[in-house]
């Protein structure tokens, strides 16, 4: 290939990416002088490529909006980071609509791919094994998604239809602060104004969204993943766990993160002994409480229950067969065949 022909095939891939591209830019990416980059711009506009000039100070080139660019482009490493990010994607059940766009996307992008780069690819894609079961398909409907992110983006009000987890249907008005995506599943954050709330909806329960005239002005300082981690650390569950902790917040994340308790750090107690400054509340809303003495134990910080007396049980009796296991002795096993055998075996 001739490097002038090279280069006008890296200034479309370089307008491909998205953004203005100024002249000085280009010039300085593709090795040419602005006068180039300009004839460059015209034998893409003679193949029909709709490249706009803007004008201005911060001027330059950019692909016209919404042109889709026919053959698709991309390095080997770009190439790698698409299809590994579909699987991603599809594994952890972030897959938009019914799950099958992402699986005919990557096709797609397979199909394009040189014969070399193809087989290498699928070598990577091959070997791959996931540590984490793959995600339920709890994906929302692309229509929805989009007419959120866009009410969020210009801060519309939607009307959603909405099927809550015991299977009542309602029809709100929501002021949406934000997208987020958690644990496989999509939800979204903001105000209900018919109950003066702020309120979080999974999206794969939202049937229709409908952006409404009007708009809102969001709150200062809004962290929308915060206030959906916050929501459901805060659902109602059958235990209230109440818990004093002496470390840091950062250290009690480790094991408890955000979506499941909530830590409020105290001030430090006015005390000689250092070692009794820093003992936050930690509060949890949980279904069952046999998980939570071995998390607690996992933790290796010291810690005192306030609530509820089950987990206290729980707790000492974790503390009993830990300390049988301890002080179990070798030959309990005889006659059940070697330590060695049973060691391997896992048992």
């Amino acid at each position: 290939m001739s490097r002038p022909i090279a280069r006008v095939l890296t200034l479309l891939e370089l307008l491909q990416s998205g953004g203005i591209r100024t002249r000085a830019e280009l010039a300085d990416r593709l090795d040419v002088d602005e006068r180039t980059v300009r004839r460059y711009v015209d034998h893409l506009i003679d193949l029909d490529v709709p490249v706009e000039s803007v004008r201005g100070r911060y001027g330059g080139y950019r692909l016209a909006s919404g042109y889709r660019m026919p053959p698709l482009m991309l390095s080997d490493d770009e190439a790698l980071a698409v299809l590994l990010g579909l699987v991603a994607g599809r594994r952890a059940g972030l897959a938009v609509a019914t799950g099958t766009a992402s699986e005919t996307a990557a096709a797609k992008i397979r199909r394009v791919l040189p014969e070399r780069l193809g087989r290498r690819l699928d070598a990577v894609l091959g070997s791959i094994a996931f540590t984490a079961p793959a995600g339920k398909p709890t994906s929302p409907e692309t229509a929805v998604l989009l007419s959120i992110a866009d009410a969020v983006s210009h801060h519309r009000p939607v009307s959603i239809r909405y099927t809550a987890v015991d299977g009542r249907r309602s029809q709100r008005t929501l002021h949406p602060y934000g997208l987020v995506a958690h644990s496989g599943r999509w939800y979204v954050t903001g105000a209900d104004p018919a109950i003066g709330e702020d309120r979080t909806f999974r999206l794969d329960r939202i049937a229709s969204a409908r952006t409404l005239p009007g708009s809102f002005d969001p709150p200062d300082g809004l962290d929308p993943a915060e206030r959906v981690l916050t929501g459901l650390a805060t659902t109602p569950y059958r235990h209230e766990v109440t818990l004093r902790i002496q470390g840091t917040a950062e250290q009690i994340r480790t094991r408890l993160p955000a979506s499941i308790a909530i830590v409020a750090e105290s001030p430090p107690l006015i005390s000689a002994d250092p070692d009794t400054l820093h003992w936050p509340r930690v509060e949890l809303r949980v279904e069952r409480l046999d998980w939570l003495p071995a998390v607690l134990a996992s933790l290796d910080l010291p810690f005192v229950i306030e609530r509820p007396n089950e987990l206290r049980d729980l707790v000492v009796a974790l503390a009993s067969r830990l300390t049988q296991s301890a002080h179990r002795r070798k030959q309990g096993f005889e006659g059940c065949g070697s330590w060695e055998e049973r060691t391997e075996d896992g048992r």
